[in-house]
């Protein structure tokens, strides 16, 4: 597996392959792109509502109750109008703003760890992240911990599964920092670990199965304002704080005895990041379960579209992958609208061709 190379400019700096316009043409791209599919998939859901009532009640709900009416007046009564907002501003909007944040978690994830270890096929589950969440939440289910209150501890177990081996990661990286391929293989290693223990714990209570398996899949349903805020929160300051390393990022492709040539501290800028990448995902996954592929394909698809500098990529990368991950969930709403389809699978299923194009294309580095 390669290493993305990037040319070296004077000062430390790279280049970009794109023009300012470009990157600013993609980002008002995603941007509106983000901005209509929030609009449209207010309006999915298995039981249909009047368009303009729900627009309606988006305008007058995020407004305070400043702008417009509730349910602009389309509902037959107040009763009806408060079961539509209900349904509408408590459920739908949370997963929503849920979808969104999670999709740009594990993209900006995705992106920083392939710029950190200098390997395209890197993504936030590569270091065992999705297996050690996955063990904490059938820690739950196998012994029946706390049956009132397994919804609300959920997040919790799988939060700190996912923590586990992110932190041996980071301590492997005070030693290793300078061969990622040491500390990838350290991943790969923890997450066949957490699989055997997550495989233990199933054997010894197999009637768990069925909820780990399903949590697995990938959950966006049944969020609430408390997990948006709390995802939302730890996705901005922590995505604020790592692109603000995208230009040692671009410096570390050229390996650490460079960056350290030119000022950047190897060894501590890949300790952080892999810090803050593991804290960001950890949230993600113990909000929503395990999303494959968001990852991996996001950061790619915006390197073929304004080049390989980490200040333009990692921005760009978490709106495309929060338009990829609300897109898949509308998606796995409408192909089954009775029947509750888990987000991981349309993502799976976009994601495996896209990233064997990025494999086989004539010139890819990938391979």
């Amino acid at each position: 597996m390669g290493a993305v190379a990037v040319r070296p400019v004077r000062g430390g700096e790279t280049p970009t392959s794109a023009s300012p316009w470009r990157f600013g043409a993609v980002a008002l791209a995603l941007l509106a792109g983000l901005v209509v599919l929030l609009g449209l998939s207010a309006l999915v859901g298995p039981h249909w509502l009047p368009p303009l009532a729900v627009f309606a009640i988006l305008l007058h709900e995020g407004s305070g109750g400043l702008l417009g009416s509730a349910c602009g007046g389309l509902a037959p009564n107040p009763a009806t109008c408060s079961i539509w907002t209900e349904v509408v501003w408590d459920a739908r909007v949370p997963t929503l703003l849920v979808a969104l944040f999670c999709g740009a978690a594990l993209a900006l994830s995705g992106g920083t760890l392939q710029g950190t270890f200098r390997n395209p096929l890197c993504d936030p589950f590569l270091l065992g992240l999705s297996s050690g969440a996955a063990m904490g939440a059938s820690v739950l289910f196998t012994f029946q911990l706390a049956l009132a209150e397994q919804a609300t501890l959920l997040p919790v177990f799988a939060f700190v599964g996912a923590l586990v081996p992110g932190m041996v990661v980071y301590a492997a990286a005070r030693r290793f920092a300078a061969n990622p391929e040491a500390l990838v293989l350290t991943g790969v290693a923890l997450s066949a670990l957490f699989s055997a223990l997550l495989a233990t714990f199933l054997f010894l209570n197999p009637s768990g199965g069925l909820q780990v398996s399903f949590w697995l899949l990938g959950n966006l349903q049944d969020q609430t304002w408390t997990r948006a805020g709390l995802l939302a929160a730890t996705v901005l300051i922590g995505g604020s704080l790592i692109v603000l390393y995208g230009r040692e990022l671009n410096v570390l492709q050229l390996g650490p005895e460079v960056a350290e040539s030119v000022g950047v501290e190897a060894r501590r800028t890949t300790r952080r990041l892999i810090l803050l990448s593991t804290v960001v995902t950890a949230v993600a996954v113990a909000f929503t379960g395990v999303i494959g592929f968001v990852g991996l394909v996001s950061p790619h698809v915006v390197r073929l579209l304004v080049g390989p500098d980490y200040r333009r990529v990692l921005p760009l990368a978490a709106l495309f992958g929060a338009v990829f991950l609300l897109g898949a969930s509308d998606l796995a709403q409408v192909i089954l609208p009775q029947i509750f389809l888990p987000v991981g699978i349309p993502t799976s299923f976009a994601g495996v061709p896209f990233f064997l194009y990025l494999l086989y294309r004539p010139g890819s580095r990938a391979r």
